[in-house]
């Protein structure tokens, strides 16, 4: 089952897209974010284009405009991306939208189908003082 997976901000805007294909009809919230992380590391490892578009900042990179800018020719850790994902989630550095309900937990279950909605929407934190 192939899924489209939408960033976007609290206005609903669409910041880009990626799809993910799924073996079976069921899944987990953790499995979701493991397969977004995956992808998006598999994609820039192939290519190793100049910034990195990806739910997780890679360490040792630079954020910018474009995305995140890493050394050239520098290949990301998928499994060390994933830990840290799945970490910032529980954290609630950004929220997974199913059909616009809110997850509330790694283990929790999704049935997808072909009408089936994610969306991650990243939280920025505030700078003041």
């Amino acid at each position: 089952m192939t899924i489209t997976i939408k960033d976007e901000t609290f206005s609903g805007k669409v910041l880009q897209e990626i799809n993910l294909e799924f073996a079976t009809d069921f899944v987990t919230v953790q499995d979701i974010i493991t397969s977004r992380v995956i992808k998006e590391v598999e994609n820039y490892n192939s290519k190793l284009p100049a910034y990195f578009n990806g739910l997780i900042e890679p360490s040792d990179a630079e954020k910018t405009l474009n995305g995140y800018k890493l050394k050239p020719k520098k290949i990301i850790d998928a499994e060390k991306q994933v830990y840290v994902a799945l970490d910032a989630f529980q954290r609630n550095v950004f929220f997974v939208l199913i059909d616009n309900q809110q997850s509330e937990s790694l283990e929790q279950m999704v049935e997808l189908s072909k009408n089936t909605t994610i969306s991650f929407i990243k939280l920025t934190p505030l700078v003041g003082g």
